[in-house]
């Protein structure tokens, strides 16, 4: 049988495996598996060996560092510029809050350009030798120290920010110019409250309305042991304000004997045993709604507050602060039962400026 082109008969006899390695059970081993490589030689950047390339470099650099405190500008404007409803289209987002869609872009290009700046920096223009440095004990010893303080120096020195001022002097401008975005961000805590908190929708001569009929009340409407809601004359839930309105003004009517009323003052400012106090509980602000007949007393269904409607609305249990605000009622000409005025201190819970 003949050979065939490129069968082993064809090959050399040192080329098989079994004749290469005479001896049995002898392996080839290098000289050190785990020798250290080493590093390869240094190459310097185009920076390192041109002064106008590196010129060029601090020059991208601090446009990066403009560009960032441009762009924070840009954010603090645009709490001015954009009304917080305005809505426009972008492609291929759609449609977006005009103010979220500025404040995202501004402060993520503000943020961006600072680290591409100092990325860009650190790529062309610091020094980029690598300095192995020999594995050391935890503790650090003084000639330690004194190391890494000359080597912080040495860095300082190659990172040539003392003598690239441009860079220096646009970089601090871009680091200081960003915490100005979270100052801004306070806008959004306000406006501030100046009076409003003292003050309701009461105001004298409004009627009471029956929050379940919409019809003003009477004083034959209201039983003695009954608990009804009323809100002022004139709100409706079509208004844009009626529910941060409706959340002060809130209500609650009460007929007790006149004689079960303790309070003095209770009593001038109620009609016929008709008292009116705050819906509002004076804790967290949470809607009082439930009333035990027998002890005249309401309770807050979050965190069980309990007032007394026959002695000026003052707490009796739990963690409410002070006594349900009072208003004072009256009868109109119709015979419908009316507001003599506004409460006369703030409803609901208790803020810092209280007097």
């Amino acid at each position: 049988m003949s050979s065939q082109p490129g069968s082993h008969e064809d090959m050399s006899e040192e080329k098989f495996p079994e004749r290469a390695h005479k001896h049995e059970g002898t392996v080839a081993v290098a000289e050190s598996p785990f020798a250290d490589p080493g590093l390869p030689p240094h190459e310097p950047r185009r920076q390192d060996i041109d002064e106008r390339a590196a010129k060029r470099s601090e020059r991208t650099v601090a446009l990066l560092f403009t560009v960032s405190m441009l762009a924070t500008i840009g954010f603090i404007a645009s709490y001015v510029i954009f009304p917080i409803d305005k809505i426009v289209y972008i492609f291929p987002f759609g449609h977006v809050s005009a103010l979220n869609f500025a404040l995202g872009l501004t402060l993520g290009l503000a943020l961006f350009c600072i680290g591409a700046g100092a990325v860009h920096w650190a790529r062309t223009l610091m020094s980029d030798e690598e300095m192995p440095s020999e594995r050391h004990p935890i503790e650090a010893e003084p000639e330690v120290k004194a190391q890494v303080l000359a080597d912080f120096k040495q860095g300082a020195k190659e990172s040539q920010l003392g003598r690239r001022k441009l860079i220096r002097n646009t970089m601090f401008g871009a680091l200081a110019m960003v915490p100005l975005s979270g100052l801004v961000l306070l806008r959004d805590l306000g406006p501030l409250p100046e009076n409003k908190l003292r003050h309701t929708a009461w105001r004298n001569g409004l009627q009471l309305i029956n929050m379940n009929t919409n019809q003003p009340l009477r004083p034959e409407d209201i039983q003695v042991g009954s608990l009804t809601f009323a809100q002022p004359q004139g709100f409706s839930e079509g208004d844009p304000n009626y529910q941060s309105e409706l959340a002060k003004a809130a209500l609650m009517l009460v007929r007790l004997h006149p004689q079960d009323i303790k309070d003095k003052r209770e009593l001038d400012w109620s009609h016929d045993g008709i008292v009116a106090f705050s819906k509002i509980c004076t804790h967290v602000g949470c809607p009082i709604s439930l009333y035990e007949q027998q002890t005249h007393h309401v309770l807050c269904p979050c965190h069980q507050s309990t007032f007394d409607l026959s002695d000026g609305g003052r707490v009796i249990f739990g963690p409410a602060g002070h006594a349900l605000p009072q208003l004072q009622i009256g009868v109109n000409a119709q015979g419908n039962l009316e507001a003599l005025g506004d409460f006369t201190e703030p409803v609901g819970p208790s803020f810092w400026e209280r007097g």
